[in-house]
C-alpha cells in the first residue's frame, strides 16, 4: 500500500512538472518571438541608418581629400622644392654632413 501511494504521488509530481515546463517553454518561445520582432522593427532601421551614415562619411572624406588635402600637399611639396632650389642656387643650403 505504501509503495502505491509513493508511486501515485511521483506520477502526480511528474505530471505537474511537465505542465510547468510546458508553460515555461511556451513563455520562452513567446519571448523569442518578441525579440525577433524587436530586431526587425527597431534594430534593422538603426543599422540601415548607420550604413547610410557610413556611406555619407565616406563620400565626405573623399571630397575633403580631393578638394583640400591633395592640393595642400601639392602646394607644400612645390614650396618645399622651390625653397630647396633657392637654397642650393644661393648657396644657403650647403649643409655639412660631417659631425
Amino acid at each position: 500500500m505504501g509503495i502505491a501511494i509513493v508511486r501515485d504521488v511521483a506520477i502526480i509530481v511528474l505530471a505537474v512538472e511537465s505542465i510547468v515546463i510546458g508553460i515555461i517553454l511556451a513563455l520562452l518561445l513567446w519571448q523569442v518571438r518578441s525579440l525577433m520582432r524587436l530586431l526587425q522593427d527597431e534594430v534593422k532601421p538603426i543599422l540601415d541608418d548607420a550604413r547610410e551614415t557610413a556611406g555619407t562619411v565616406k563620400g565626405t572624406t573623399k571630397l575633403v581629400s580631393e578638394t583640400l588635402v591633395t592640393p595642400a600637399v601639392r602646394i607644400s611639396s612645390f614650396v618645399s622644392g622651390v625653397r630647396r632650389t633657392a637654397e642650393l642656387v644661393l648657396g644657403l643650403g650647403t649643409r655639412s654632413k660631417t659631425g
